[in-house]
């Protein structure tokens, strides 16, 4: 979006024009959320916005659409979605759960404040001279919302209770299903080819 105005300079003999652009704003965010049918309230002062969904897993799912830097760095988070992590018996165990899950997806990022203990997922990206289309900000929007509470809550809840991570053993388990589904035989061809690997491995007396 540009904003009004420009500024002319001649510098030998070449004109430049020094253009005052904002990435996005809150109107545009608003007018995306209103396309959806989503209630939000707009904070001016701080520019962002504040709605919420309703979810299976987290109590209070509230969103928070961040822009900084004049709308050039976009951040959407939101807070709150664990409690109790700060002096929690397994809170190694959560962190590096939350860092497995990080790693595992796309866009989804964590944060902690030491201060409190609150644990805020966020997915945020720098724009500066490009535009936040609105199929850009659904993905973003409905993203963390499933990842959030289909994908991570649950996960880190079990983290909470056992202290281990199910998720590894998990992700396991769904792809041996899917091969199992989709190619019938190919795991019987997997361990006939491991067992092969392992015998050139090793000596013959062994």
């Amino acid at each position: 979006m540009l904003l009004a105005g420009y500024t002319r300079s001649d510098n030998s003999g070449f004109t430049v024009y020094n253009e005052a652009f904002m990435a996005v704003d809150l109107v545009e965010i608003a007018n995306y959320l209103d396309n959806l049918g989503w209630d939000y309230r707009v904070d001016e002062e701080e520019e962002r916005i504040i709605t919420g969904v309703e979810s299976d897993h987290v109590e209070d799912f509230l969103i928070v659409v961040q822009l900084d830097e004049d709308g050039k760095f976009f951040r959407l988070f939101a807070p709150q979605v664990l409690a109790g992590v700060q002096d929690h018996p397994h809170k190694a165990a959560i962190l590096q759960t939350m860092l497995a899950i990080s790693w595992e997806t796309k866009m989804l990022q964590w944060e902690y404040d030491p201060s409190d203990g609150e644990i805020r997922a966020i997915i945020e990206f720098p724009l500066e001279d490009s535009i936040l289309t609105e199929k850009q900000f659904n993905r973003c929007l409905s993203g963390l919302i499933q990842l959030v509470d289909n994908v991570a809550i649950p996960r880190l809840q079990e983290v909470m209770e056992t202290g281990h991570d199910p998720g590894n053993v998990e992700l396991g388990e769904r792809i041996l299903l899917s091969i199992q589904q989709e190619a019938p035989g190919l795991l019987d061809l997997l361990e006939k080819a491991m067992e092969a690997r392992k015998k050139r491995g090793s000596f013959p007396n062994e």
